[in-house]
């Protein structure tokens, strides 16, 4: 589910979190103290070869996943994706997974949506293939929440019809309905296997087809690609499970790309700093301090799932709160938060496309 999301509107020393130890105790589920174990989630760490990794051995790590990025690329998403697909092969194997990320575009003027989506084609363990499909709405909605409720026709009507345009240029057997104020996909042939996420108040955002043929996607995801024009395009390739000798094999289908690392890490609250040096200065990581719901604070508002982390960047740390909801006016969210936890805190919405 897409969050609200809030940040701390500057910098913070890292004592200063320190401190809200003990006042974070009291609202969330467990105790927080420097001591604590916690899953530290590192992205977007840009490095210059795969081996500096190594940097994160004090700690244990998993889910690490190497990211070739690619900047304003123009070439052929055919032969690219076919490239990745056919080093893969040579690799099959459980926990590998390899996907190749491009930017497509809904070819009428959207008002609550974005005309441009994102599409993955991918391939995961041992014969097992994805195309996944994710759209980009220009507000959050989350829910349960009645925020542009005046517009909620308009909102089903493009999201339903996003939808169907993508699926008619894949060729794939869904169809699209609109039930209980929801667009919904389902399977119009028992082919292969459908999953839908990223829910808002108005559906799901994404859907992934899958398939045990390796080959199915690899045309109609091009056919996709192509609706982007022949503007640039940034395009990511997702690599995981596999070994230092296959990652040479990948880096030599088009050479010039940037790499960047993301993975999770086993650490102390208190280490924190020394991670995030470690990866400085071009990733980001993420840990969560607690959770809690709004309604024993906020009794006159609405109940909603707050998490509480931490984030540190190139900057330096913030506070973040994310919300399943809103349990307040928008007007009053800022200065509640900042009561909260102490800091002024502002909006701050996540990107669609990690």
């Amino acid at each position: 589910m897409r969050e609200r999301r809030w940040e701390s509107s500057s910098t913070l020393p890292f004592q200063d979190i320190l401190d809200l130890c003990k006042p974070l105790s009291e609202l969330g589920s467990y105790a927080i103290h420097p001591g604590k174990d916690l899953i530290c989630y590192i992205e977007e760490w840009g490095i210059q070869f795969p081996e500096e990794f190594r940097r994160l051995d004090p700690w244990p790590t998993e889910d690490v996943t190497l990211i070739h990025i690619r900047e304003g690329w123009c070439g052929d998403f055919y032969l690219l994706s076919g490239g990745y697909h056919s080093v893969y092969q040579h690799y099959l194997g459980v926990g590998t997974y390899c996907s190749v990320s491009h930017p497509w575009k809904i070819p009428v003027e959207m008002v609550t949506h974005e005309s441009t989506g994102r599409l993955w084609v991918g391939f995961r363990g041992d014969r097992h293939t994805f195309i996944r499909i994710r759209l980009h709405t220009r507000e959050v909605i989350t829910p349960g929440e009645t925020r542009d409720a005046h517009r909620h026709s308009v909102w089903l009507e493009e999201r339903q019809r996003a939808f169907q345009s993508v699926i008619q240029i894949l060729d794939l057997p869904l169809g699209t309905d609109v039930e209980n104020a929801h667009c919904v996909l389902r399977v119009t042939q028992p082919k292969g296997t459908l999953f839908c996420s990223w829910p808002d108040a108005f559906g799901p955002c994404q859907f992934e087809y899958n398939s045990t043929d390796l080959f199915e996607f690899l045309v109609p995801a091009s056919r996709l690609a192509a609706t982007h024009g022949k503007d640039p395009a940034g395009v990511r390739i997702y690599l995981t499970g596999f070994s230092q000798a296959a990652l040479k094999e990948f880096e030599a289908i088009e050479p010039g790309a940037r790499y960047a690392y993301r993975c999770s890490a086993h650490c102390k609250l208190q280490e924190l700093p020394e991670v995030h040096r470690a990866i400085f200065p071009a990733g980001s990581l993420y840990a969560t301090l607690c959770e809690f719901q709004t309604g024993e604070i906020l009794p006159h508002g609405k109940n909603a799932w707050v998490i509480i982390g931490i984030m540190g960047a190139e900057d330096g740390f913030r506070l973040e709160a994310r919300l399943s909801r809103a349990p307040l006016p928008e007007d009053e969210m800022d200065g509640w938060l900042q009561s909260l936890l102490g800091h002024p805190m502002r909006y701050a919405p996540l990107p669609p496309f990690p």
